[in-house]
């Protein structure tokens, strides 16, 4: 067997599909087969199963996935790290991050970076969600994923950087408007309450409905979106009220809205996942560092 032969099989496994690996490999269906079919050799076991539609591994196929995904994994950062050791400050920190994160989150820390890493080359690859960031930091060579925290993922190693407290948006005309801070009690207990969702099936959203059953309290939704900015941008325009975490930079000094503190809602954990810290090429390590050290400094 060869290395090819794992990669397309893992890549198989998880697409579940022969003909969408051999599109995005650029070549048939039956090369990739072949790849397979080497591996059932070598291996004497059946490896794919065909169901009505795709393929999907067998328990033998599902052992073998587990290790080659994860020796994959170690050989792509061992050939990384020698690159990058071969090059010494020059190379490039390969980032996945959500649609916003950059200019939300790492703006300082891009410039001070550039400032002290002149030769190194930040590439930043956009995912729409925590969990697309988790399959693009185990299927590629990413070294570096900004997520929101939650359950332990297999093969990932998340790290907090920090803590964001949930705030509610409203319109200045919003009778909750003239309140210093809300109590998630008292909007449960609101007949119009009318928040906007969450993007759906996002981490974010799933710490929320947890945080609000941790004290008993169930909102209602109207309006769906696909990002805190929107979710702001539809609260000034009066389409219903916000609750989002409070990100750095976050504040209503232009008037148009009020950000109301929700002080008894547990806040959502942001920070780093990696494949393996120890692993981590020391380029990717400082730039990590450096986004730390942003939230670590006094507010202004």
């Amino acid at each position: 067997m060869t290395l090819d032969d794992l990669r397309v099989f893992v890549a198989v496994c998880r697409a579940g599909s022969l003909s969408a690996v051999g599109r995005d490999l650029g070549c048939t269906q039956s090369a990739v087969s072949q790849h397979v079919k080497r591996l059932e050799r070598e291996t004497g076991v059946s490896l794919l199963e065909r169901l009505p539609r795709g393929v999907a591994p067998t328990a033998a196929g599902r052992v073998l996935e587990a290790a080659a995904a994860e020796g994959i994994a170690g050989l792509d950062l061992a050939l990384r790290r020698l690159r990058d050791l071969a090059d010494g400050e020059s190379g490039s920190v390969r980032v996945a991050t959500g649609a916003t994160t950059v200019r939300h989150f790492m703006a300082d820390a891009i410039v001070a970076f550039r400032r002290t890493h002149p030769k190194v080359n930040l590439e930043f690859r956009t995912e729409s969600s925590s969990r697309a960031c988790f399959g693009a930091l185990a299927d590629s060579e990413l070294d570096l994923a900004w997520i929101t925290l939650g359950a332990p993922v297999r093969g990932v190693e998340q790290r907090a950087v920090a803590e964001l407290p949930w705030v509610l948006a409203v319109r200045p005309d919003d009778p909750l408007a003239r309140q210093s801070a809300v109590d998630a009690q008292q909007l449960a207990g609101l007949s119009d309450l009318r928040l906007i969702r969450l993007p759906p099936n996002s981490t974010s959203a799933a710490h929320l409905d947890a945080a609000c059953t941790e004290l008993g309290v169930r909102f209602a939704f109207d309006t769906g979106v696909a990002d805190w900015d929107t979710a702001l941008l539809l609260a000034e325009l009066g389409l219903g009220r916000a609750m989002i975490p409070a990100r750095p930079g976050l504040s209503a000094e232009d008037g148009r809205l009020r950000l109301l503190p929700v002080p008894g809602l547990r806040p959502l954990r942001v920070g780093w996942a990696v494949r393996r810290w120890d692993a981590l090429p020391p380029a990717a390590r400082a730039f990590a560092d450096t986004v730390a050290a942003t939230f670590e400094r006094p507010s202004p």
